[in-house]
């Protein structure tokens, strides 16, 4: 079993930033994949940034250009960096871990853009 602890959520105002964390209880450089997905009220989970164990990484075209996804593999934590926030990115967001073909996910940290 893998544990995911996620942090780093809040209030923000438009055009504000904000960094996520997220640091699992294995080391991620074992992880196939990392990344971030969201879940707005009503919606359906959607992908926000990933990184693969080469480091290749992914982005939604909606945050393209404004998030920012990374990893330190010596404190097992990946980040997501977001900036120029728009009350559109208002949501739950959750870091995923794949390990052997199985997905580990953390228990979310909320954000909410708004003025």
């Amino acid at each position: 079993q893998v544990q995911l602890v996620e942090s780093g959520g809040g209030l923000v105002q438009p055009g504000g930033s904000l960094r996520l964390s997220c640091t699992a209880s294995r080391s991620i450089f074992s992880a196939s994949v990392t990344g971030w997905y969201r879940q707005a009220p009503g919606k359906q989970r959607e992908l926000v940034a990933t990184i693969t164990r080469g480091g290749r990484t992914n982005y939604a075209d909606s945050v393209k250009g404004r998030f920012t996804i990374s990893r330190d593999v010596a404190k097992n934590t990946m980040y997501l960096e977001m900036n120029s926030l728009k009350p559109e990115d208002t949501s739950v967001y959750y870091c995923l871990s794949t390990y052997d073909a199985m997905d580990y996910w953390g228990q979310g940290t909320r954000v909410t853009v708004s003025s």
